[in-house]
């Protein structure tokens, strides 16, 4: 499916927003004042957090009297390329080797996002490539470090419609209930 996008002006994050070269802290540990850090670096996320939310966020910013909405994070989730995705590649260099998508009818289904588990997008007009996200691959980056970031790492926005589909996918993925498997 190819997404409309807007470039826009960078006043604040919105829903939607796609971002180049985010870091996720992996994780942090400390033995005997040795710290050790870890941190993957994504190629592109796309920013699930509600626009309402990251509205009244940057709106926070300017009144200190009352900051209870005010946020700590923002969900996003990476942009994997697709012709990487379809063969177990778009992790190697985390070290994890990922299942092959193959058939005709399976690559149809997450093209055509009939597959609850994977959105894929085509970005025209944007140097992005076929894209495909995985919903279980998702988390979260401080809102201060995309507000720092934003200027250099902004790319585009999924246009409106387009981002209400991908939240609600999201949505829908997350809210699923897991039954046990038959045995």
């Amino acid at each position: 499916m190819t997404v409309g996008y807007l470039k826009r002006k960078l006043s604040r994050i919105s829903q939607g927003d796609i971002y180049k070269d985010v870091e996720f802290l992996e994780y942090a540990t400390q033995d005997n004042g040795v710290f050790a850090i870890s941190k993957i670096y994504f190629p592109y996320v796309v920013v699930l957090t509600q626009d309402c939310d990251l509205q009244w966020d940057s709106e926070v910013g300017v009144s200190l009297k009352n900051q209870d909405k005010k946020l700590i994070s923002v969900i996003v989730a990476p942009l994997y390329n697709f012709e990487h995705f379809k063969v177990g590649e778009h992790l190697s260099e985390l070290g994890m080797k990922m299942q092959c998508i193959q058939g005709n009818s399976l690559i149809n289904a997450i093209q055509n996002n009939n597959n609850p588990r994977y959105h894929y997008i085509e970005f025209g007009g944007v140097n992005i490539v076929d894209s495909v996200i995985d919903f279980k691959h998702y988390f979260t980056v401080n809102v201060e470090y995309l507000k720092k970031h934003r200027k250099s790492n902004y790319v585009c926005q999924v246009s409106p419609l387009f981002r209400e589909q991908l939240n609600l996918r999201f949505a829908n993925f997350l809210s699923r209930i897991g039954l046990p498997e038959k045995k």
